[in-house]
């Protein structure tokens, strides 16, 4: 079996449009949730989002293809490219084992909206001829694939919140067995519109609080919702021996992987936490922790009733005793919950984490919750050395997926 590293990384947030500005925001306590500028939201009931800001697409698309390509893909293009670049694997990876892993929760949304109204209003001729490719999925993957000549193993992924992590554990596993030499992959999403935002509120997912600075509060008593996000995480996965024969910049050594289903409801978490604990038992067996590692897991966290407790329980669970040792955070408190691209964000941060030693924290933390009684690293940043860090996401449909990175 073959070693895997982390070479690249890439990331379009609502903190930053880079690795490097988001990293110092949530370093900051940077809150990137404030009320929604893109539609008027007088008849809804909530009112903020975490939004992508100041994004030029032209940076990295052409303008005459920016029309034909969803928001979603504008995204995870951006995040690859900087991946890409900061890796310098093209030109050093033969074209037939590099791959594509990357997912997105739910498509493209913003597509499909435009032409529902088109068809609505205007009838079929209203809709345009590049509504398909434009909306599938998969074509975020099949667009990087397209954009760097990537002819190996392409696997798009839809496990809804859980999507960026599963990319980005499948990927390992494929490096590790042998069946590519490098692998793009994170997750996309771009979802911030009216459909989209009645949707979560009517399922009582979203959070109703309109105030920016209280509203995402993982771990908190006071919680009550997500708040909406969007964006992209890539990083370069690749096989440690290829990396080091070409000099390549290594973060950190990617070393467990869990995939899980609760199997017990289509929205809900199993309250008993048994396949999260499960999969955070699986990541960290995986990876060889020992009990002298020092952890950071970038928790789900976010900030949903039911989440944030059944999270703390499964860790609690995974490590028994030793729990009250581990350093936690959600940074969806400050980058709001970006559904299938978190994953791939929140993989990136653990990885920075890791390499800086430096926690971000989970911001807007005052009350604590009984059910939520572990370390959650509140308000500040803190200087850590760490020599293990995992990222924990679980999504609708009962998808738990964790991944764990280790120092070399």
């Amino acid at each position: 079996m073959k070693r895997v590293v982390v070479t690249g990384l890439g990331a379009v947030t609502p903190v930053g449009n880079d690795v490097k500005s988001m990293w110092e925001s949530l370093i900051d306590g940077k809150c990137g949730i404030d009320y929604i500028t893109r539609f008027d939201t007088s008849d809804l009931k909530c009112k903020i989002a975490a939004e992508v800001k100041n994004f030029d697409a032209t940076l990295y698309i052409e303008k005459r293809e920016i029309r034909k390509t969803d928001l979603f893909t504008q995204y995870a293009i951006a995040a690859a490219q900087q991946a890409v670049d900061d890796s310098g694997i093209i030109g050093n990876v033969d074209e037939n084992r590099l791959g594509v892993y990357v997912g997105s929760g739910i498509g493209g949304m913003e597509t499909f909206v435009e032409n529902t109204i088109g068809l609505h209003d205007g009838g079929p001729r209203k809709v345009s001829p590049f509504f398909i490719p434009t909306m599938i999925s998969n074509i975020a993957a099949g667009s990087i694939a397209i954009r760097f000549k990537a002819k190996g193993v392409c696997l798009p992924i839809v496990t809804a919140c859980a999507t960026g992590a599963n990319s980005i554990g499948e990927a390992f596993h494929a490096i590790k067995y042998g069946k590519a030499d490098a692998i793009i992959a994170g997750g996309a999403e771009a979802t911030m519109n009216p459909l989209t935002i009645a949707g979560f509120i009517n399922c009582m997912a979203l959070t109703t609080n309109n105030d920016p600075e209280s509203a995402s509060i993982p771990f908190d008593k006071r919680r009550d919702g997500f708040v909406l996000g969007e964006g992209a995480g890539m990083i370069i996965l690749e096989e440690y021996e290829h990396a080091k024969a070409r000099g390549a910049k290594i973060y950190a050594e990617m070393t467990g992987y869990g995939n899980t289903c609760d199997a017990y409801h289509i929205t809900s978490p199993d309250p008993e936490a048994t396949g999260a604990a499960r999969c955070v038992k699986e990541a960290f067996e995986e990876a060889g922790v020992k009990d002298s590692d020092k952890i950071y897991i970038n928790a789900h966290g976010t900030s949903t009733p039911l989440n944030d407790k059944t999270e703390t329980l499964a860790f609690h669970n995974v490590f028994r005793e030793k729990a009250k040792d581990l350093i936690i955070s959600s940074t969806k408190s400050m980058t709001g919950h970006m559904l299938g691209a978190t994953g791939g964000v929140e993989a990136i941060i653990a990885v920075l984490a890791l390499c800086n030693g430096e926690i971000p924290p989970t911001i807007g933390y005052k009350e604590p919750d009984p059910e939520c009684d572990l370390n959650y690293t509140p308000n500040e940043a803190v200087k850590a050395e760490i020599t293990v860090s995992a990222s924990t996401n679980l999504g609708f449909g009962g998808h738990n997926a964790c991944i764990v990175f280790s120092k070399l």
